[in-house]
């Protein structure tokens, strides 16, 4: 690592556990939310990394959704936030245990509006009460339903089932939200290059019914991914 890099790793660590710390004493959903934004544009703007909504008219301004994105890079639920300032929609993140375990992540996570999702449990039971205790509190949930990074050279990897689950279980309507750039590229161009003005696009889709018997992937594949 060259002395850029070690600084931005050093903000980026010393950010995120300000804000994890400061989000422990909070009690209200709405300041978590607040926080959490404002870490987002705190933490994308120390990186150059502004977000460019495409059809952001297709936002709903208000309601409950699972939110579905695809996933390529550790900043991915920044550029959701910042996508949706705007709208009325906060959510809880789904969270995997490797997140609350992160000596990164980890406080941060815990306190940021999370449902831990622990892929080893025996059953999922817990996980479900949990979503439906957010839902009956007013909020959306947010998940990236390939259930991790997308690390191979393809726009999108395998969703997991789960996720259409979760949104039956809590008659949540699916709001498909695409980052057509490769976040992970220009992450990697902040951080190693320091480069001026980078920009990522994330398009809106329409809605998708939880009733939907259609498979979500192929759902979402229609949206936004061109097959070649």
């Amino acid at each position: 690592m060259n002395l850029k890099q070690i600084k931005i790793a050093i903000y980026a660590t010393y950010l995120t556990n300000k804000y994890g710390f400061k989000l422990k004493k909070v009690k209200n959903s709405q300041e978590i939310f607040d926080l959490r934004l404002e870490y987002a544009k705190q933490l994308l703007g120390k990186l150059n990394i502004s977000v460019e909504v495409i059809n952001k008219e297709k936002i709903p301004q208000d309601g409950q959704y699972l939110v579905v994105s695809n996933h390529r890079s550790i900043i991915d639920p920044l550029i959701i936030e910042l996508a949706l300032e705007n709208s009325k929609i906060n959510g809880f993140w789904v969270a995997k245990k490797e997140l609350y375990n992160s000596f990164f992540f980890g406080t941060f996570t815990k306190n940021a509006g999370t449902v831990l999702l622990d892929r080893d449990a025996s059953n999922m039971a817990s996980f479900f009460k949990d979503t439906k205790e957010v839902v009956k509190q007013g909020h959306s949930l947010y998940i990236f339903p390939e259930g991790t990074r997308n690390k191979e050279n393809t726009p999108l990897s395998s969703f997991k089932e789960g996720s259409r689950i979760v949104a039956l279980k809590n008659r949540l309507p699916i709001l498909p939200v695409y980052i057509k750039s490769n976040a992970n590229e220009v992450l990697n161009d902040a951080i190693n290059n320091r480069t001026k003005g980078l920009k990522v696009q994330i398009e809106i889709g329409h809605i998708i019914e939880y009733k939907d018997k259609t498979s979500l992937e192929e759902n979402y594949r229609k949206q936004f991914i061109k097959e070649s």
